[in-house]
This record gives C-alpha cells, structure tokens and sequence, in this order.
C-alpha cells in the first residue's frame, strides 16, 4: 500500500494518512459559487485536489474513492447578479455551473463521483439547523436562525483562532438579534425577490457554512477522511462548519484531515480588477494558452507555498510539453513510476515529481514519463489536440539554417542565424539547434504566411 503523507491544517504537521475505512475513502472540497466564470484562482483548487483524487484512486482503487466537490446555487451574490442582469436566478446558475464543469474539464480535471448543488439540499440543511437548535446550540430570532458560537468550546482551533481575541478585534456593527457578536447566520429572511423556502423560522434561505456540512454529511456521513479548500475558506467558513457538524453529531469531527492550498499571484502580485491582472479560466484558453500549460504551471509549485502565474511560466511549460508528447508518441503501457508515486503521496508534492518526469525525459524512459505525468493529469489523450503539429515540410528551412551556422562558425557572424531563428520562431516553429544538427517542428499556432519573409 502506498505510503501517504498529507499536512494536517488542523494539527499544523504532517501525518500519514489513515482514512477510516480503505475500502471507503471520503474526500470532500468545497466547490464554486456559480454567479460567473471561474477565475484563474478558483483553478487551483480543482487542480490541487484533482491530482489527490488520482493518487487515492491509485493507492486504494478507484471503487473505493468518493470525491464530493459541491455547487453553491444560492447566494447574495447570484441574487445581486440575477437583479442587475434581469435574468433569472436559475438561468444563471444552470449556465454558469454548465461554464464551470467546461472549465474545469480543460484543465484536465476528473469529474468528482458527486457534485451537489445547493438547492437541492435545502431540507436537509432545515433539519440540521433544527437539531442545533434543539441541542441548545443555535437559536432562533427575527426570522433568522443563528449558531450560538460559545457552546463549542474548541471554536478556532483550526485556524489558530482565540475566540475573545476575535471579539475584541470585530470592527462590525453587531446585528441587534444576536445574542454574541461572534454568533453566525443559519438560515436568513428572503424578501419577495429573494429566492426562498418554507422553514420553522419562516420563509427565507440557508446561510453559506450550513450548506457544506449538511450535504456532506448526508453523501459520506457524520465523519469523514479528508476536506479541502483554498486558505481563505479556513476562517470562518471551515471553522464554522466544524463547530456546526460536531455539535450535531455528539461532537464527532467532521474531517480527519484538513488540507488547504495557498492563493494564486499573476506577475508577483495578488490578482485584482483593481491592478488590471485579473482573468478567468476562459480568457487564458481563449487566448490560446492550452488547459494543460495552465495545469502544468499550477503543479509546478507545491500546493502549500503561493503559486505566480506568469506568461514567461506558460512559455516554458509549453515548450516542455511539446517535448515530452513528442517523446512519448511511441510509449507503451507501463505502471506509474515509483519515484513519481513517492513524490506526490509526500504531501503531494507535485514540483518534486515534475522534476523526476525532467530525469526520465532526460533518460529516454518515454513509457515511464507517460506513465508518471498521468498521475499528474498530464499527457493523457484528451488534453493533447493542441500539441497536435500541422504536417508540414520545413526541411529546406532546416538546411537553410544549418548552412547559415556552417558559414558562422568561420565567419564569427552569426547574425544571419539568429535572423532565420528568430524568422522561424516567430511563424510557431520550434527551433532545436544542437551538435548532432538542427530539428524544427511546427507548432500548434504555426502561420506558414509569415515564413514568406524567409522565400
């Protein structure tokens, strides 16, 4: 059995990974609000904890793994969307959930075995708040229905989190129906343009933490194996869902195991409207930078540090996966390398087994890199139409440049070089010049109108 190492948010160290039962490993990771498309950010995650996905299917059998990875379908920011557009609030969920999965599935990513949304769950989040309720940790008040924050004594543990120190940094005005300032949103009052459903506390809609722990513990149960999610979620939405899901299930925790990945830069710096770097998943793909540039640039920095996205990184990945799908074009069927399994069951450290698929190129070893990089959700058939190079004859470009290079290498010039170089990168070859002799391959963006300069 393969040995797996994962940080515990919670702990704060890293722990091999036991789930609670190997025929039944549970993973759930909270998934978008769908009111636009998925932004660059939101990529991270689903890659993140994809290639988890693959390594736990890998080690226990893909019969034995349950990924949930939900939908959040009611939200203010859907309703603020839905008024200012004048469409409906189910038209706009039902397109953009349907632009997610879209997304998502560019990138390579494996669709989780359930993705609920919301709405659908909207009893089963009555019936928790009301069993919280009932066990005295949550009340009622105008129309709302609040979780009574002092009753779980372990509140801010994950996120390291003194309780009084929190009230005494809250710069919030404190809504007059709660009994603590720290006490958080249930189930809220809906307006007449508000989407809303029948409740012990009148019509109204469900707070955003309440959603997650009751569809996962109705799909795999009071306890589970793993929850993920981006380290903004940890405060307060992760926080509130483990004092919520302990309380009302006789203190049972939630997830063994926490784990969050760390925020997206673009150029060194936060992505922000504000600084004019921000984008979404389609506008890269839309551009022309393939979905598996974008994966293979998110996996090259481990999952816990900051990951910069940069166009020089997309340049590079690129150029790298064109040499490696050119490699593997006569691989055959092999088992996934040791060394890449190590690699990512070590608290997935996918930067690490990137550069173990460097040696095994370097070393020839084209069936162990086909292999290796499907553990990574790289090289696979579906993601590869891109690197597809148009069949083209460039070999009298190819003398033309080797000639160029034998006159240099006498003359001491070699600006005639670097011109035919420079022409024929410029029209999407790819210009490989060694001492064995000069290789050019066209490109998936190959123009063969600007080779008309070189004629």
């Amino acid at each position: 059995m393969t040995r797996i190492q994962l940080h515990d948010s919670a702990t704060r160290r890293k722990t091999e990974f036991r789930p609670h039962d190997p025929d039944n490993v549970r993973m759930y990771v909270c998934g978008p609000t769908v009111y636009d498309r998925a932004h660059l950010g939101n990529a991270r995650p689903a890659i993140v904890f994809d290639v988890l996905y693959r390594l736990l299917r890998q080690a226990y059998g893909p019969d034995h793994v349950t990924y949930v990875r939900n939908i959040t379908d009611v939200d203010d920011k859907i309703n603020a969307r839905a008024a200012e557009s004048g469409r409906s609030i189910a038209e706009i969920t039902d397109e953009t959930t349907a632009w997610y999965f879209e997304d998502m599935a560019a990138l390579g990513n494996l669709l989780p075995d359930h993705t609920p949304r919301a709405t659908a769950y909207i009893d089963r989040m009555i019936d928790m708040i009301a069993d919280l309720i009932a066990r005295g940790h949550a009340y009622s008040a105008e129309g709302h229905a609040l979780f009574r924050v002092r009753s779980y004594e372990k509140y801010g543990a994950l996120s390291g989190r003194s309780l009084d120190d929190m009230r005494a940094g809250a710069r919030v005005e404190v809504a007059p129906y709660k009994e603590d300032p720290m006490d958080f949103v249930l189930w809220k009052p809906s307006d007449d343009a508000q989407p809303g459903w029948d409740s012990p506390w009148g019509r109204g809609r469900p707070g955003w933490h309440i959603e997650c722990s009751a569809m996962a513990a109705e799909i795999l149960g009071p306890s589970f194996d793993i929850h993920g999610g981006g380290n903004d979620l940890m405060f307060p939405h992760h926080e509130n869902e483990i004092a919520q899901s302990a309380c009302a299930h006789d203190g049972a925790p939630m997830a063994q195991v926490w784990l969050h990945n760390e925020m997206l830069q673009v150029e060194g710096r936060k992505m922000s409207k504000s600084l004019g770097n921000f984008f979404t998943v389609r506008d890269l793909l839309d551009r022309g930078v393939p979905g598996e540039v974008i994966r293979f640039v998110m996996l090259s920095a481990h999952y816990r540090k900051p990951m910069d996205w940069t166009d020089e990184k997309a340049r590079e990945a690129e150029a790298i996966l064109r040499r490696w799908r050119e490699q593997i074009r006569e691989a055959g069927p092999a088992d996934v390398p040791g060394n890449i399994v190590e690699a990512v069951a070590d608290d997935l450290n996918t930067a690490e087994a990137i550069s173990r698929l460097h040696a095994l190129s370097r070393a020839g070893d084209v069936d162990g890199l086909r292999s290796g990089a499907t553990l990574l959700g790289l090289l696979g058939e579906e993601l590869g139409g891109w690197a597809q190079a148009p069949d083209v004859d460039l070999s009298a470009y190819g003398m033309r440049l080797a000639q160029a290079r034998a006159d240099a290498m006498e003359s001491k010039d070699f600006a005639r070089v670097d011109a035919l170089k420079a022409a024929l990168q410029e029209a999407g070859v790819e210009v490989r010049m060694s001492k064995d002799g000069i290789e050019l391959l066209p490109g998936s963006d190959f123009d063969a109108s600007k080779l008309a300069a070189l004629s």
